[in-house]
């Protein structure tokens, strides 16, 4: 996984509330364990209405995602995640996230930015006239070139994987040293292990 520290470019005004992860990535994507290629069939039924924001030039491989309440809820599919990295989405920004979806997003390189609706408001005003919208997870500000400042928290051990890039398999090999010295130890007490 890639450290993640600011996240920066347009954003996709989206906005829908109560969007399971059957409408970020339907199921019958899930026959893949390649994260790649699955941004193609990202909102799929979504992008069946007309004029929607997911086939507009201007947001193509934005790098931010503004939502509405509860984004992600439903199944716990990680492929969710997958299909949003593999469309270039960094930093998904919504009043609530499914639990499950919010870890999912983290464990994948994708900040999942927690803020008012008010906000929310905001920025997808800001993000329909094409502006940018920066997250930065040093000082947990979202802002924008309008001066807008919104200030978010994010679990501790969270935000510093995401900053250094660590995922399970990350956190463990930073380990490596005390990994092997505690087999060496314990292969020198008990040869028979």
């Amino acid at each position: 996984m890639n450290p993640v520290v600011k996240v920066e470019g347009r954003a996709i005004p989206f906005g829908r509330k109560n969007v399971d992860t059957d409408v970020i990535i339907p199921a019958h994507y899930l026959k893949t364990i390649s994260r790649s290629g699955l941004g193609r069939g990202a909102f799929e039924v979504v992008r069946r209405e007309p004029g929607n924001v997911f086939d507009d030039p201007r947001y193509v491989g934005a790098p931010v995602l503004i939502a509405g309440d509860n984004f992600g809820c439903g199944s716990s599919r990680e492929h969710a995640a997958w299909a949003l990295g593999d469309m270039g989405v960094q930093a998904v920004i919504a009043p609530s996230y499914s639990d499950i979806f919010s870890g999912n997003a983290v464990k994948n390189g994708i900040v999942p930015v927690v803020l008012p609706q008010d906000a929310v408001d905001r920025l997808m005003v800001v993000a329909a006239e094409g502006l940018p919208v920066t997250v930065d997870l040093e000082s947990c500000t979202v802002t924008t070139p309008y001066q807008d400042r919104y200030s978010f928290t994010i679990d501790p051990f969270r935000r510093d994987c995401l900053m250094h890039g660590l995922d399970e398999i990350g956190l463990t090999m930073a380990q490596g040293d005390a990994i092997s010295a505690y087999e060496a130890k314990v292969g020198a007490e008990r040869g028979w292990v």
